[in-house]
């Protein structure tokens, strides 16, 4: 398998949306709402005040993840994608929803949470490094980010460990890793400022 040399334009993700609307099963797969409930419980906090979910994709997980934040930013390249979440989390008027490529785009705001869930491994090694260099300026003292990445085989420009290891190795003069685990499909990584 040959994998792609750059970041995956948001064109690709477009395509992906326009033929499935669902292209990865996050609304009917045991094995995403079983990683779901990880992701919750790996977050230290009960509570965040501000959190930015990066790759919110359909709103499965940010629904979820609206229940334990008073004011969420989701963000995905995919204006299709963007779509379902809006109408999904309609009724959650704590969440603000904006079409957004990072690390091109960021939005000027400090979060206490930043969720990085199968998004990194999107992009090259170089935009890899940007998006951490974006995460330090917007987190906040003692906040936390969380990775979540497949670790099988994949066909993008990084495998879930490369991309994973980079971002944290790019961190670690912003924030140390509090917590780490995976399974045979994926991996978690919290880091928290220092």
């Amino acid at each position: 398998m040959t994998r792609p040399a750059a970041s995956l334009p948001s064109a690709y993700f477009e395509t992906l949306y326009s033929r499935n609307p669902d292209p990865w099963n996050f609304e009917t797969s045991a094995y995403e709402r079983t990683k779901y409930r990880a992701t919750l419980a790996a977050l230290p906090h009960t509570r965040y005040a501000a959190a930015l979910e990066v790759g919110c994709s359909i709103g499965v997980l940010t629904e979820l993840l609206a229940q334990r934040c008073d004011d969420l930013l989701a963000v995905d390249a995919s204006e299709r994608a963007l779509d379902r979440a809006i109408r999904r989390c309609r009724s959650l008027t704590h969440i603000r929803f904006a079409q957004c490529r990072v690390p091109d785009e960021w939005p000027q705001e400090a979060f206490d949470l930043i969720l990085l869930s199968e998004v990194i491994y999107y992009l090259d090694r170089a935009d890899v490094c940007r998006l951490a260099a974006r995460v330090k300026t917007s987190l906040r003292q003692d906040g936390h980010v969380l990775l979540v990445h497949w670790i099988g085989d994949t066909d993008y420009p990084l495998s879930g460990d490369e991309a994973s290891e980079l971002f944290i190795a790019e961190m670690k003069d912003t924030a140390r890793q509090v917590k780490g685990g995976r399974t045979d499909r994926y991996r978690l990584d919290c880091l928290e400022a220092d």
